[in-house]
Formats: C-alpha cells, sequence, structure tokens
C-alpha cells in the first residue's frame, strides 16, 4: 500500500496510544507517522489468498498467519519502526494484550508499482534485521511472480525468483509449501498496458 506521510515526531509510547483510538493505520518510522492509503481489490485478493495459504498449511502447529491488521515492530540500535505487513507468521508471540508483534518467521508484502520502491528498499532492509526473521515474501500485484529471501545455514539471505505458474515456494525453516497457482487463483492479469 502507498503512504502519505505526515511531519508530526511521536513517542513509541504516543504511537502506540493513539493506535489504539485511531480508525486509520499508520506505519511509525522512528518518530514519524505515515498514514496507510487503501489498496487496490486486486492487492487485497492476493495477500488474502497468500493468508489463507499460509493459514491452511500451518495447520495446527504452534505457528500463526496473521492478517494486515497486525504490526511488527523493528528495533534498530535505539530506532524504532512499525509496519503493518500484509500478512505474517509468528511461532512465538507476544503477549495477547500487546498490539504488535516482535518475532515473525515469515513476512509477506504484495508490492506494486507504487510501494516497489519503499517494500524492496526501506522496508526489506528492516524487515532482514529481525533475528526471527526467516523469509521475507514479496508477491507481485501485476504478474503472478515472488521473490523470496531467505535465511540460509549462515544466516545470510538469498534470494530466489519465481515466475512460472507452477512454481512452489518452499519455506525452509517451517517445512512449509506455498504454490503460486494458490496464491493468483482466478486472478486475470493484463497482458498489455491498456487490455483489460
Amino acid at each position: 500500500m502507498s503512504t502519505a506521510r505526515n511531519f508530526d515526531s511521536l513517542s513509541v509510547e504516543e504511537y502506540l496510544a493513539g493506535e489504539l483510538e485511531s480508525d486509520i493505520k499508520y506505519e511509525y518510522v522512528n518518530g514519524r507517522v505515515y498514514a496507510m492509503a487503501g489498496g487496490k481489490n486486486l492487492h487485497h485478493r492476493i495477500a488474502s489468498r497468500a493468508l489463507v495459504a499460509l493459514a491452511v498449511k500451518l495447520g495446527d502447529s504452534e505457528c500463526e498467519a496473521y492478517n494486515s491488521d497486525a504490526k511488527v515492530r523493528v528495533q534498530i540500535q535505539a530506532k524504532t519502526y512499525f509496519y503493518y505487513p500484509d500478512a505474517m507468521v509468528v511461532c512465538e508471540s507476544n503477549p495477547d494484550d500487546d498490539t504488535y508483534q516482535d518475532r515473525p518467521v515469515v513476512i509477506v508484502e504484495v508490492i506494486s508499482e507504487s510501494t516497489r520502491r519503499i517494500d524492496e528498499g526501506e522496508k526489506a532492509d528492516h524487515y532482514l534485521s529481525i533475528p526471527s526473521l526467516q523469509a521475507y515474501v514479496l508477491l507481485e500485484q501485476s504478474v503472478a511472480a515472488a521473490r523470496v529471501l531467505q535465511r540460509n545455514d549462515n544466516g545470510q539471505f538469498e534470494e530466489s525468483v519465481f515466475t512460472q505458474p507452477d512454481s512452489v515456494i518452499t519455506i525452509d525453516a517451517l517445512d512449509l509449501q506455498l504454490p503460486l497457482r494458490e496464491i493468483y487463483a482466478g486472478i486475470a492479469f493484463a497482458t498489455e498496458p491498456g487490455s483489460a
């Protein structure tokens, strides 16, 4: 989703208290808040299918899939960030009274041309700094494709790209497979600019 910038600087406590009262979701970037703009139906369809696929495949494991109403906190040195991923998997949850998660294992973002810069740049850098994170999945909005950054045995992130209809994303840490066909089921894409 794209964001509209708000230049008011807030403490973490002010931000979290305000979020409880607000009808609008805001992301928090080291004191700055950004109102989340609404996404297109296509974005929501892809994100919902990814969430359902994750939840079904997790079954009755100790891990749970969270939707885009759950935010993740990222702390880098003395800076704090809160983002609303399109979906995430958490195996070690914060207390139920918290309004965010600290230890996601998988984060999913649906990207479009308007969100690509932040999802592949700032958010990727921040998400990949989370010690618990094993995979960052970027799902394309305009075509059935995914880019996955996955932590290897040495603790480094390796990139895999999935572009074929029969491609299957494997999240090694969870022994979980996500076929692109399930995520993009029933979605027709325009093949050329201007086509419907």
